[in-house]
């Protein structure tokens, strides 16, 4: 194997064994990780040495020193109902007292909020007992919460770890950077850390300083986690430099948002993105300073892109000026690849899953059956934009015990490396057109729209996500818009747009359709030749009993009740259709839609009298309506040709083209190459259509083959 671009986790006690992976995968970089250290032979192994750094934990003496430096939290209780005048509300009890501890040393009047949740106000009438807060003169059968200030006195990656993996070690405190003898300290302990380290030449930031939203219940169990969130990022002092840098002050429901924690599924409020930049800014430039004394010591710094990211948007107007060598990421499937190697950096290395950690490394565990499917999602998107570097993460004494995944991993780094190898640095090609996905976040959450972490909701959001899958491979430049982008006319760039999500969530847009400059602004871009997809309930927004308000442009409406007294066409559906060439069976729509009705669309396919694909003709435009899209190879062919058709630029598709949709095409121009990849776990052949020259081909499972164009 070719020596490079490999980043291994190393392990006291596996020296010789990792000296014999070096040479299989051709490894050129060793890291340490949370829980193990590299030994001193790892260490002069002639590898690139990795270390990885958390500034604001193992740090446990300093913060018992300096309490006020503890970071914090803000927290939200159930609801609970008065059935008296009196109620008591303990504030705690659906909390890990093992990670939170509520700030009682700060004024709680001042920070901690009461909300009348039935009436939409807030209380001021009510005390506190020491557990419980105690409301007076509680209107009865009204429901109330509480938003409390709490430490955290459990830094909730390590402490996720330690649950994972059964760890016995003292409980890690987090310093909050906001005073300046926090980061006095801790650049101090920079110093004298890269003065410990003499042999690292990459110091990996996990992350910075904040972490996400990630809060455990009574039971020690997962209760909320939002990888986007900022709940963590409040203290006294933040929201005090906050009220002098904004002109105004934030209260606790600006940050619980009535127990949503500002998800990023929920529309962003101007308070919010005003705290969101506040925190960005800071963020960078304090990071910026530890990057420049990494950068002093002759020494490269990278970020991961999780855990402590909160502040550091890689999307945002402030994260290049942090000055990163390198941006590295989590890639469980080709969205997370793209989020990671879309990011503007020098540098980009993918730590695929599965991690190396005992849930999966196990008896009766399947890793290869659990990387594979990943492999193949990630291996879709690295095709478009490859990662420089790509990486594992855990204990390599437990991938050791199964030598069917030691072969598979040898097979994905060939794969791996034969792009950079093969596609020399090229961009692949493009169709002559570019394709937006529009929600309210815009280009801040590109790659990021409906991920839901460790969620048994996860289903829901898979509808969606799956277009989002199927983007992340396709020949198109896709770009993340904004409806603000729409009204300052942005839309001329871009040949196909989508909107996709569950009504008044943030990536369908909510209140945003109620604005006729937007519905104008689209209708119009339509009518004069541009290509428009909803997928679920795209442009909702419920008036006048209506909820798309784009269904004249779509052909499509929902029947949400108010309008059931209106017969609605019978229409039989069309089989044939340049969007269904490809499609062998029904076609899966995921947890889909119901009571969609034509107004004007030609029905491909329904199920109950419910419209699950259209397209309809507006003006010189054309749109297309899906009802759900969860990923595979059929759907993304779907989407694919739906495109295309859009974009009225069928016959683009077929430039570089498989007749088997497990089979995909990506070309290489100007290295004169052509990658063809087996998107599915078992044998597959097809057809393949190079500039109009066709030629049979047979690949294994996951299987990758180049071929000159």
């Amino acid at each position: 194997m070719i020596k490079g671009r490999f980043t291994l986790p190393g392990e006291t006690g596996m020296e010789k064994e990792i000296k014999e992976l070096a040479k299989l995968w051709g490894v050129d970089a060793i890291r340490d990780s949370d829980g193990t250290k590299l030994s001193q032979d790892l260490i002069d192994m002639g590898l690139t040495v990795y270390s990885v750094l958390c500034l604001v934990r193992d740090d446990n003496e300093w913060v018992k020193k300096n309490p006020d430096c503890l970071q914090q939290i803000y927290l939200l209780t159930e609801e609970h109902t008065a059935y008296g005048t009196e109620l008591a509300i303990d504030i705690m009890s659906t909390f890990f007292d093992q990670q939170f501890k509520p700030n009682t040393d700060d004024d709680i009047k001042k920070y901690w909020q009461v909300m009348d949740r039935t009436a939409g106000e807030e209380t001021k009438d009510w005390d506190w007992d020491g557990k419980n807060v105690i409301i007076h003169n509680a209107k009865p059968f009204h429901s109330y919460t509480v938003a409390f200030l709490a430490y955290q006195i459990w830094e909730p990656v390590s402490m996720y770890n330690h649950i994972t993996n059964n760890w016995q070690t003292e409980h890690e405190l987090t310093v909050d950077p906001r005073s300046e003898k926090a980061r006095e300290h801790l650049l101090k302990r920079l110093d004298k850390w890269l003065l410990d380290h003499p042999k690292t030449d990459v110091v990996r930031f996990t992350t910075f300083f904040y972490c996400f939203d990630l809060i455990y219940n009574q039971y020690g169990k997962e209760k909320t986690v939002n990888w986007f969130g900022y709940a963590a990022c409040v203290s006294p002092k933040a929201l005090s430099d906050f009220e002098k840098e904004y002109g105004y002050s934030l209260c606790a429901e600006d940050i619980v948002a009535g127990g949503t924690y500002n998800t990023p599924f929920k529309n962003p409020t101007k308070k919010y993105l005003d705290w969101m930049e506040f925190n960005c800014k800071f963020v960078s430039e304090f990071a910026r300073q530890c990057v420049e004394a990494v950068h002093k010591a002759g020494r490269k710094a990278i970020m991961f892109l999780g855990d402590h990211w909160a502040g550091t948007e890689p999307y945002g107007k402030y994260f290049q000026n942090i000055g990163l060598d390198m941006v590295v990421g989590a890639a469980g499937d080709g969205v997370t690849t793209r989020m990671i190697t879309d990011i503007p950096v020098k540098e980009t290395e993918a730590r695929f899953y599965p991690y190396f950690f005992p849930d999966i490394f196990c008896e009766g565990g399947d890793p290869v059956g659990e990387s594979m499917p990943v492999w193949i999602k990630c291996r879709r998107a690295m095709l478009r934009r490859p990662a420089a570097r790509m990486g594992y993460g855990g204990y390599i004494s437990l991938a050791l015990k199964f030598p069917e995944f030691i072969d598979h991993v040898t097979e994905i780094t060939r794969q791996f490396k034969s792009i950079h190898e093969e596609g020399k640095g090229t961009k692949p090609y493009t169709a002559p057109f570019k394709v937006a996905v529009l929600n309210s976040w815009g280009h801040i959450k590109s790659w990021q729209t409906h991920q839901v972490a460790h969620s048994l909701w996860n289903q829901r959001c898979y509808s969606y996500l799956g277009a989002v899958e199927a983007l992340s491979g396709f020949p198109f430049d896709v770009e993340f818009i904004s409806f603000e982008d729409v009204k300052a006319g942005k839309l001329k760039e871009y040949g196909v747009v989508l909107n996709m999500g569950d009504a008044m969530t943030s990536w369908s847009g909510g209140e945003n359709w109620n604005d006729p400059e937007l519905v104008c602004a689209i209708r119009q871009w339509v009518y004069e030749g541009g290509g428009f997809i909803g997928i679920g309930e795209p442009t909702a927004y419920n008036k006048d009993g209506r909820l798309f308000a784009l269904s004249d442009v779509l052909g499509v409406q929902k029947e949400i009740g108010i309008t059931a007294s209106h017969n609605k066409p019978a229409l039989t559906p069309n089989k044939e259709h340049f969007i269904t060439e490809d499609i062998c069976g029904a076609i899966d729509y995921g947890e889909g839609m119901s009571m969609i009705y034509s107004t004007g669309a030609e029905l491909l396919d329904e199920e109950n009298r419910s419209a699950n694909l259209c397209v309809n003709e507006y003006g010189k435009g054309r749109a297309v309506y899906i009802a759900g899209l969860p990923y595979s190879n059929q759907n993304a062919r779907l989407l694919l040709r739906a495109i295309y058709y859009s974009a009225h630029s069928e016959q683009e598709l077929y430039k570089y083209y498989s007749s088997n949709p497990a089979l995909e095409c990506h070309a290489f121009e100007e290295a004169g190459k052509l990658c063809v990849v087996n998107n599915s776990e078992t044998p597959q052949e097809g057809e393949i259509s190079i500039n109009g020259k066709k030629r049979t081909i047979s690949l294994g499972s996951m299987g990758c083959e180049w071929l000159n164009i």
